[in-house]
């Protein structure tokens, strides 16, 4: 039994899916709430607090990715998974950028999911136990606002996932050294991620091309075999 209750938001229109998957969590100690429609999930979300965010993609009021980047943009730092019967790699990448942490296909099993959200559990409390990051960090033609979560260039903002904004981040912290692929993945996305790495390369990439619209110096360059490096244009 968790020593303090966990609370768990599902977000499921399914009752034969969500019936049995809240019973399984209440059955773990977490303090779990019903919704089946996103825009219950975010009205919910503005006055209550919820530690993870079980999240389908098939709403019937509104595609459940839209309701992910819709928490994250109002503040929600929760761990949100997805669960979903979309498979593809395309729609598991779109997702992870939309600002979720985890990634479930349907069927899936129970105990898988029990310790996704175990991981997703273990990740917030290692982040809220941190020394807490300066509140601005600035890089060569960047300024970056760690409590906005806002990246400007010359006072004109460049629009970031949520995904693109913590790599940049995680690269700034670390300016002119080699940042693992490994510890990206695991900083980022989750030290349990089961995925394929690929979704890193796809947000690396995104996020270069936007520096450079942009017109940043700066350069987000790939160590082979290693990770990336964030270099001076200079």
């Amino acid at each position: 039994m968790l020593s303090v209750m966990a609370q768990v938001l599902v977000v499921e229109d399914e009752e034969d899916i969500a019936f049995p998957l809240v019973r399984t969590l209440q059955r773990e100690g977490y303090d779990v709430t019903w919704l089946d429609s996103g825009r219950e999930a975010l009205s919910h979300l503005q006055s209550n607090v919820a530690d993870i965010m079980i999240l389908d993609l098939g709403l019937p009021d509104m595609d459940g990715l839209d309701v992910c980047r819709a928490a994250r943009d109002g503040g929600y730092e929760g761990g949100i998974m997805i669960v979903t019967a979309r498979a593809g790699e395309l729609d598991r990448v779109v997702g992870l950028d939309f600002g979720a942490d985890d990634y479930l296909s349907k069927p899936f099993g129970l105990a898988e999911l029990q310790a996704r959200v175990r991981a997703l559990l273990r990740r917030s409390q290692a982040r809220s136990s941190k020394t807490p990051e300066p509140e601005e960090q600035t890089s060569v033609g960047l300024h970056i606002d760690i409590g906005s979560r806002r990246v400007t260039m010359d006072e004109a903002e460049v629009a970031l996932t949520a995904k693109e904004f913590d790599v940049l981040a995680l690269l700034i912290a670390h300016r002119d050294k080699v940042v693992s692929r490994e510890q990206l993945m695991s900083e980022v996305w989750d030290e349990n991620w089961f995925g394929s790495t690929k979704t890193l390369d796809v947000t690396i990439g995104r996020l270069r091309n936007k520096l450079e619209e942009a017109g940043v110096s700066d350069r987000v360059v790939a160590i082979r075999g290693v990770g990336f490096r964030l270099e001076s244009g200079e």
